[in-house]
This record gives structure tokens, C-alpha cells and sequence, in this order.
């Protein structure tokens, strides 16, 4: 529209599933358009923020789940079982977890983290303390507090954020050096540093519990509890600005009117739908391992500078849509003690994975890995460990596989087992969708390089 042309007396537009008509009949608008567009307004906005809150309100989420399991502050909590794995956002089902939650406005802590795990310490937003992946003792600090003055031995960490969460992972199978870690792990507060208590762990069992985020105003509940709890970030100052006209405020009630809670309902169903098409259909800049099949690098973090990842919207949500904790021991751009995260979505042919069909997936010989690889399967919907009768989600390089004559090995995928290949089989669900990782840990130069190929899953009668 050129300068001096009259804007359209009526223009047609849709918000969420409401249809509306903007009338400008004399340039300003109408009573009823000016509603429509501060409706259009803040409906858009509580989409796109139900993006950038993904890795805190999933935080919370997790945290909350741990704790309903009678996790206490600062107490660390087994999960061993698949059902208690199947709680966890794209959990690991081959390797036990050791997980827990801490406020650190009780007092500054201190974290031992012996030889022989892989672990971090991650704040609110689901950012990596520097370092914390390592054996260290650690003395973990509230955000605008001064640490204390006897520090020795200590690495001090300060969190961005008063909660935090400390997670270990136990590689090794030998049971001596596993029961030997676990036995060093410490977690008790800096007062009681000169008689250090044992930390004693809470066995998951197998309790059903769940870390998904919830869905409508439950998600939005999440969020707020996160802006009342902790110290506002200046990168996301913006976005709670943007929030206030829906009921956000620090230091005031969550009570959201009539309106805002059907935008907000709304923004949470079209939001979480945005977010599973960023996640399936990444559209980011090299985000494909190799461009002769669908894997997809799933945690595009710059090892070397991971902080600039937390500026990526679209690249943070489509991570935390699915996954829980991002540091550079994830996202490895050299051999080394670290993992690396492959995503897989469609099968050769582009179409979707489904939960009704059967698919194999040919494992070259020669794996670029230090220590071992593995397929997990996850359900779409959840996000979590696929719910099968079997309670069979992953197979990996250290379990007892058929091996092809060349060193290859064929996983299947399908509701009915191979003849034949039964341990080599993940079983699905018919009706329910569901997506894969494939894990490498220490990858070496072969997977930096992608000379190593990883081809799709091929779909079999």
C-alpha cells in the first residue's frame, strides 16, 4: 500500500481457529477490531513464548517429578528400572541414572564428584555449570551471594539460578567400580563440610512418574513459578515483558481473567504443535549428519561457545521439546570423554516413522565409538521411552547381537519380531508413532568427519 491509499475498510485474518474481520473503515479501528488485534497480539506471543520457556518449564516439570517420588533437597535418586527410566525426557535405557534437585537458597552446597561417572550440575534453563562434568568437589552458590571465605579444596561454581540440578551417569560395567563411585558421591551443605554426611540414594523403583511438561494452563503455571522463583536473565527480560498483558508479573499472583485464559490455552496447544514440527522437520543450517540420509545432529550446541546456544530459539526449543540438560560434552567437536546425539524422524523413503510398520536399520562395521553405541526408540507424543509390552526400548553394542558377516549389524523396528533376530529387535506400538537416537560414546574422528555413514531406517514387509 502506497502512501496516501486508504487502508481496507475490512480485512479478513485467523487467530488460532477463530476467524475475524479487521475493520478499518475511517483508518482507525473499530471497538470490536481493536480487541481482535490485542487478542491476535498476545495469542501469538503466548506461542512463541511457549518455545522460549521450554528448557525452564521442563526443568520444573523434572523437578517436580523427582521430588513427588520423595526426593528431598539436594538428595540424589537411582533410576534403574525402565519404568522409572520411562519418566525421563529421552532417557538413556541402557545406562542408570543418578539425578537430584537442589535449592540453593537454603545455603551454598557442595557436590563431590568422584572418578569413574559422567555427570554436570545444570541451573534452571537447563545450562551447564562450567566444568561440573568432571571429578571435582564443587561448592555450588545462590545467585548475588558472596561465596565463603574457607574455600579450599573447592571449585566454586555460582549459579544463574536459585535451583539447580545435579545429575551423574555410571559407564563403567564392572560393579566393583560402579558400587565404588556411587559410594563417593556427596552432596550436604557447607556448613556441615568439616564432618561431611553420607548422602544416602533414593531408589526410584518403579513408580510411575513423568517429567513431560503438561499441557494448557498447567504449562503456563510452570512458567510463572519460574519467573517468581528466580532471578530474571537480561536475554529473556523481552520476553517477560511481552508476557505481562497475559497475567505475568514477578512478585504477584498467577490469576489470568476470562481472556487470558483462553489465549494462553490456546498459545500452549498451538505452541507445543510449532514446537514438535521444529523438532521433527529441523530447519536449521547443517543440521544433517550426512546429507545421504535423515539423520539429524539432535543438540546443535558450539561446544566451544555453548553459552550462544541459550540465543537460538528455534534451535534451544527443538533440543528441549525432546530432551532435557545441553552442555559440550553432548554436542563433542573432537574425540574425547563425551557423547554425541543423533536424531532420526523419517525412514529412506522421507515418510514418517511409524509405529505400525517394520523397518531395519544396518549398522555399518567399524562404529567410530571409544566405548560402546546404542538405538533407543522413543514415543512422539511423549517423549519418553517407548511403551511397549516388553519394556524393550534400545539395543546397543554391549548387548549379545547377531552380527552380519561384514562386521554390520541389523537393528529392527516393528510390532512383529524378525525371524530369526529377536535380539536384535525393538519393539513398536501400532498407532503409536514414535522417533530414535543413536548415541555415540567417545566418538571418534570417522563421526566428526562423517566419513562413517549411518543409513536410515529401511522399511521391510
Amino acid at each position: 500500500m502506497t502512501t496516501g491509499e486508504r487502508a481496507p475498510q475490512g480485512v479478513s485474518t485467523r487467530i488460532g481457529t477463530l476467524q475475524f474481520t479487521h475493520d478499518f473503515a475511517n483508518g482507525y479501528p473499530s471497538r470490536e477490531t481493536l480487541e481482535t488485534l490485542f487478542d491476535a497480539r498476545d495469542f501469538q506471543r503466548a506461542c512463541q513464548a511457549y518455545l522460549w520457556a521450554l528448557p525452564a518449564a521442563s526443568f520444573v516439570a523434572w523437578q517436580q517429578g523427582v521430588s513427588g517420588l520423595g526426593a528431598g533437597n539436594g538428595q540424589i535418586a537411582a533410576f534403574l528400572t525402565y519404568a522409572a527410566r520411562k519418566g525421563i525426557l529421552t532417557a538413556n535405557a541402557t545406562t542408570p541414572y543418578y539425578l537430584g534437585f537442589a535449592d540453593l537458597s537454603d545455603g551454598p552446597l557442595i557436590m563431590e564428584m568422584p572418578e569413574g561417572v559422567r555427570g554436570g550440575i545444570i541451573d534452571a534453563w537447563q545450562r551447564s555449570l562450567p566444568g561440573t562434568e568432571k571429578a571435582g568437589r564443587y561448592l555450588l552458590v545462590a545467585p548475588g551471594t558472596e561465596p565463603p571465605q574457607d574455600t579450599d579444596g573447592l571449585a566454586v561454581r555460582q549459579s544463574a539460578t536459585m535451583n539447580i540440578m545435579i545429575g551423574v551417569r555410571l559407564t563403567a560395567t564392572d560393579p566393583v567400580k560402579m558400587d565404588a563411585a556411587l559410594a563417593a558421591i556427596k552432596v550436604y551443605p557447607y556448613a556441615q563440610r568439616e564432618r561431611p554426611p553420607s548422602t544416602p540414594i533414593l531408589d526410584a523403583g518403579t513408580t510411575a512418574w513423568s517429567a513431560t511438561p503438561p499441557r494448557g494452563m498447567e504449562y503456563w503455571a510452570l512458567v510463572n513459578d519460574v519467573l517468581q522463583r528466580e532471578p530474571a536473565q537480561p536475554r529473556d527480560t523481552l520476553f517477560w515483558a511481552m508476557l505481562r498483558p497475559l497475567g505475568f508479573e514477578k512478585g504477584k499472583p498467577f490469576s489470568p481473567d476470562q481472556r487470558q485464559t483462553a489465549l494462553l490455552t490456546e498459545g500452549a496447544l498451538v505452541g507445543e504443535a510449532m514446537a514438535k514440527a521444529n523438532t521433527a522437520d529441523r530447519r536449521f543450517a547443517d543440521v544433517k549428519y550426512r546429507p545421504d540420509s535423515h539423520w539429524d545432529f539432535a543438540l546443535q550446541l558450539d561446544a566451544d561457545n555453548p553459552d550462544a546456544f541459550w540465543d537460538l530459539l528455534d534451535e534451544r526449543a527443538a533440543w528441549f521439546y525432546e530432551a532435557v540438560s545441553a552442555g559440550p560434552d553432548m554436542a563433542p567437536k573432537r574425540p574425547g570423554p563425551s557423547s554425541a546425539y543423533l536424531g532420526a524422524y523419517r525412514d529412506s523413503t522421507g515418510a514418517w516413522l511409524d509405529g505400525g510398520r517394520s523397518y531395519r536399520l544396518r549398522v555399518p562395521p567399524d562404529p567410530p565409538v571409544g566405548l560402546f553405541w546404542s538405538v533407543t526408540v522413543y514415543d512422539v507424543d511423549t517423549r519418553a521411552l517407548i511403551l511397549n509390552p516388553q519394556q524393550i526400548a534400545d539395543r546397543s553394542s554391549r548387548m549379545p547381537l547377531n552380527t552380519n558377516a561384514d562386521g554390520s549389524v541389523d537393528i529392527y523396528c516393528g510390532p512383529t519380531p524378525p525371524p530369526g533376530n529377536e535380539q536384535n529387535w525393538i519393539p513398536t506400538v501400532a498407532g503409536r508413532n514414535w522417533f530414535a537416537y543413536f548415541r555415540l560414546y567417545e566418538p571418534q574422528q570417522a563421526y566428526f568427519d562423517r566419513s562413517w555413514p549411518l543409513p536410515d531406517f529401511e522399511p521391510v514387509p
